[in-house]
Formats: C-alpha cells, sequence, structure tokens
C-alpha cells in the first residue's frame, strides 16, 4: 500500500468519526433549555436516587390552515417549530411579528444543514386569536401580502375555544377569551418546539430562562441560532451508525498512524539514498 492510499485510510476513518464526537459532545449548556415541566420523579437507578424531570409537551391540534387544509402537530412528526398568536386585524403588533417570522424563515432557510429541502425541518405556525372573523379567506389573504409558503408556515383557524386553551395550557401563555378588536392584546412571544414537543428558550442576562420576544430583533437572531443548535441536537441523538465499532476503529486509526508515520520515515531515507 502506497502513501496516498494510506493517507486515504486515514482520513477516510478518521473524518466520520471526528464528526459524530464533536456532534455528540456539544456542551449542553449551549443549547436552548427545556422551559416548563408537569412533575419531577423520584427513582432509583443503579442503588441510587435519582430525579427525572417529566418536561411538559405540546399536545396534538387539529385546525384549518390557509389553504382550507385539515392539519395537525401529528403532520409534524420530527420537525422543529415556531409558533406565535396574531389575528388579520391587528394594526400594530401583528405586522411587526408577522415581518420578524418571516426574516426568521429566510435565515433558516439561507442557514440550517447544507441540502435544498433542510428548511423542511422547520415549521412555522401562527394560530389566529380571532377565529370568528378569521376565515381561510381571510388567512389565506393575509398569507399572500406577506408571501408566506404554506409549504413550511401555516396560519390556523378553528375553534376558538381549542385555541385559546392550547395557548393558555397547551404552551403556557397569557391570553384571556375576550371579544377580539383592533385594540386586543395578545402574545406577543415566539414559541420555540423541539421534535419532541417540548418548549425550549435560552437564559437572558440575569439567567432567566424565558420565550422569545417576538418584537425584539436580538431575540430573532437567538431563536434563529437556537433553531441551528436543536438540529444539531436532532442528529446528536441518532446512533452513529459506527458506535458500537468504535473501539476496533481505536485500534484501527492507531494502525493507520503507525503505518503513515512509518512510510513517510522509509519514504525519506530513500529519497537520502
Amino acid at each position: 500500500m502506497n502513501k496516498t492510499a494510506l493517507y486515504g485510510l486515514l482520513l477516510g476513518v478518521f473524518i466520520p468519526v471526528m464528526a459524530y464526537f464533536v456532534m455528540k459532545f456539544i456542551p449542553t449548556n449551549e443549547m436552548p433549555h427545556r422551559l416548563f415541566y408537569d412533575s419531577v420523579e423520584t427513582k432509583v437507578k443503579n442503588g441510587k436516587e435519582v430525579t427525572d424531570t417529566i418536561w411538559h409537551k405540546v399536545p396534538d391540534f387539529t385546525f384549518t390552515n390557509q389553504l382550507g387544509q385539515k392539519v395537525s402537530l401529528h403532520d409534524l412528526k420530527g420537525k422543529i417549530i415556531v409558533a406565535d398568536f396574531f389575528f388579520t386585524r391587528c394594526p400594530v403588533i401583528c405586522p411587526k411579528m408577522t415581518h420578524n417570522m418571516k426574516r426568521l424563515q429566510d435565515a433558516v432557510k439561507r442557514n440550517v444543514r447544507s441540502g435544498p429541502d433542510d428548511a423542511d425541518y422547520v415549521q412555522f405556525i401562527s394560530f389566529t386569536v380571532d377565529p370568528l372573523h378569521d376565515s381561510v379567506q381571510e388567512l389565506k389573504k393575509f398569507a399572500d401580502r406577506y408571501q408566506i409558503n404554506p409549504q413550511n408556515w401555516w396560519l390556523l383557524t378553528g375553534d376558538k375555544k381549542q385555541i385559546y386553551d392550547l395557548a393558555w395550557n397547551g404552551m403556557k401563555l397569557g391570553i384571556n377569551e375576550t371579544e377580539v378588536d383592533t385594540a386586543f392584546i395578545h402574545p406577543q412571544n415566539l414559541v420555540l418546539i423541539d421534535k419532541d414537543r417540548v418548549i425550549r428558550a435560552r437564559k437572558d442576562a440575569l439567567g432567566n430562562v424565558d420565550l422569545y420576544n417576538g418584537l425584539d430583533s436580538n431575540d430573532v437572531k437567538n431563536i434563529a441560532e437556537d433553531i441551528v443548535l436543536l438540529t444539531l441536537e436532532k442528529d446528536r441523538n441518532k446512533k452513529f451508525f459506527l458506535a458500537d465499532e468504535l473501539p476496533l476503529i481505536g485500534v484501527v486509526l492507531g494502525i493507520a498512524v503507525i503505518a503513515v508515520t512509518g512510510m513517510v520515515v522509509l519514504f525519506k531515507k530513500k529519497k537520502q539514498l
């Protein structure tokens, strides 16, 4: 085997193994934090008492999107979700939030992973808080106005009680079931939901974990970065296809390094002769 072939063997094994470890051992404190929990359980594991946090999960739902299609959370299995609440007659908050969500969608399309369909790992959802007015036709007009791509951004309408229950109990957002008018105040948060349906967020300057502000350009930048981190976490939880062979790979790498070193030494000696 010549020197080039040995280098090829070394790199062919070394690169995927190193890529695996880079993905596997990203510091957990760099990841967006889980925000709400339902309970904490205590159990015995390997003779030791440990606590296990049961994180709150966003429940499934079925609503109608701007194309008149019935869609559900179940349809988005394996995807990261960014959600907010709006209504089409909203004069100030919603246009700004929608503009920022569009910026976020464009940023994700540019930066998430590397393939042409990689942005499909992220789904954007805007729930109307005024479903009595916001029919499918109104949602479609709103979507056209902001050039919203229905493939990975749904505007959803449906039963008002179910939408408000999802906001209040499912996503832990403060919202009152009152009459909606143009002065109606609603949550201005962007909700980041991981593939396990757990709400995630990052710590603020004081160390508190809180939802992202959809009107704050810095928070929009933060959530864009955290989406990328969650896509890495998604890959990190998959078992590496050579995981069971890592001890053997270590031996092969060692032999390859020794062989390459030996070949280099011999090559230099031959040149000197």
